[in-house]
């Protein structure tokens, strides 16, 4: 994966409160796409494969997903309509967490990221 130094420092600043659930999406991002490029794209960890982008970013309550496309999301917003908060964002408390699978959150991401 070619991390970059800015991105090794976002990651590095995540409040441990949430650095496990940052952890468990970006991983589940790189288990999917292994070939994804990583940098930081509007202030947060992007994740690219080919034009496709994924943003994993950190707000003051959990993760945030941006980026995926209300017509690419493997059903998740069906799902996780109170997850949604504007448009194509998925604000996943980390007090919530285990509310989503990680079978769910891989459909996400490869109907995200898929070409």
């Amino acid at each position: 994966m070619g991390r970059t130094d800015s991105v090794q420092e976002y990651i590095d600043a995540i409040a441990p409160g949430h650095r496990s659930l940052f952890d468990r999406v970006s991983g589940l991002i790189l288990e999917e796409f292994p070939q994804a490029s990583v940098a930081l794209s509007y202030g947060m960890p992007t994740y690219r494969v080919e034009k496709r982008r994924l943003h994993n970013g950190v707000w003051q309550h959990g993760v945030s997903i941006y980026g995926w496309g209300t017509d690419r999301d493997g059903g998740f917003s069906s799902r996780h309509p109170t997850l949604i908060s504007g448009k194509a964002t998925i604000r996943l408390r980390s007090t919530d967490k285990a509310a989503v699978t990680d079978d769910e959150l891989r459909a996400l991401i490869r109907a995200a990221l898929k070409a």
